[in-house]
């Protein structure tokens, strides 16, 4: 039995250093100086029509302007919202009356493999190209994603007035390390120039190898000096913020993030509508709970103001 267990804690111990040796390798393989390939591409598909297919030159001309909601998947990569799984409820906007536009910002033919130094404004032209359909009404925009969507979706409607309303699911209060093997840089770029972000500490290696991304999470979290400088200017947004996540996220701290948004908010005295809803569950519960997002929407995000779409 003790000599099992010295071989059990041999083979571990050996696995994990071959583990630390090849990140050690692996944070060398990015270059922080040179942009990813295809950086700033993504693609897109815009849906007007409510039997859900996507937008055509007849279907936009004879469909009545809608407000538009742009879609993003998080870090499972390709265009999450022009999948099956995604079509009842982006069917449920449709019939609402809203436009949608499914974004795939990597992962997908033609844009960067990976979640690494993702350009907000190549994912802005995007929906400024998706607005301009005759379909739409480009005064009404809003953006909506989940974990690291919506850190995006905090992103672009930190920085871009046009978007009138963000609904965040699991989402994060800042912007972090980028998703490669490297950790070497971040997630979102913004003009060519990498955006400041929570880095990957040594400390988080061992959680990191055996794949508990909950600790690695609040590892990066524990800098706080580290958060502050990546912190998302949340009050910048022109329009109500929703914000969902699950009590038990076991991806990373979605719902005291959320929390900090909401206070950040408050502190700043945001002018327009913001909630925090925690739901008892994980990092996926807020996608069972879409219909909140959409009643969110119906009662904020709605044309003809003088200001634009929202109402709160």
């Amino acid at each position: 039995m003790k000599k099992a267990l010295k071989i059990a804690a041999i083979t571990v111990t050996s696995v994990i250093a071959l583990m630390g040796a090849y990140l050690v390798y692996a944070m060398h393989s990015v270059d922080p100086a040179r942009l990813p390939e295809n950086h700033g591409k993504v693609v897109s598909k815009l849906y007007v029509s409510e039997d859900g297919k996507p937008a055509t030159s007849d279907t936009a001309r004879s469909t009545v302007k809608r407000p538009l909601i742009v879609g993003f998947g998080g870090a499972e990569g390709g265009n999450a919202w022009t999948r099956p799984r995604a079509a009842a409820m982006r069917n449920r906007f449709l019939k609402e009356g809203y436009a949608f536009l499914a974004v795939g910002y990597f992962g997908s033919e033609g844009t960067p493999k990976q979640l690494d130094r993702i350009a907000l404004e190549g994912v802005y032209q995007a929906i400024e190209a998706a607005a301009k359909d005759p379909a739409v009404e480009e005064r009404c925009i809003a953006v909506m994603g989940g974990s690291k969507g919506g850190e995006l979706a905090l992103l672009l409607a930190s920085r871009y007035p046009q978007i009138k309303a963000v609904a965040g699911l699991s989402s994060g209060n800042a912007v972090f390390v980028a998703i490669t093997d490297a950790f070497n840089t971040s997630s979102f770029s913004h003009r060519g120039e990498q955006m400041p972000f929570v880095p990957f500490p040594w400390s988080a290696t061992v959680p990191l190898i055996m794949g508990d991304k909950r600790k690695v999470f609040d590892l990066m979290l524990a800098d706080k000096a580290a958060v502050e400088r990546a912190l998302i200017p949340v009050e910048r947004i022109n329009g109500p913020v929703l914000l969902m996540s699950g009590k038990s996220d076991e991806m990373w701290a979605a719902t005291e993030m959320s929390d900090a948004i909401i206070a950040r908010l408050r502190n700043k005295k945001f002018p327009h509508a913001h909630e925090h809803i925690a739901l008892d569950g994980g990092h996926d519960a807020p996608l069972k709970q879409m219909n909140r997002v959409l009643d969110f929407f119906n009662a904020h995000f709605k044309p003809g103001l003088e200001t634009g779409c929202a109402r709160g």
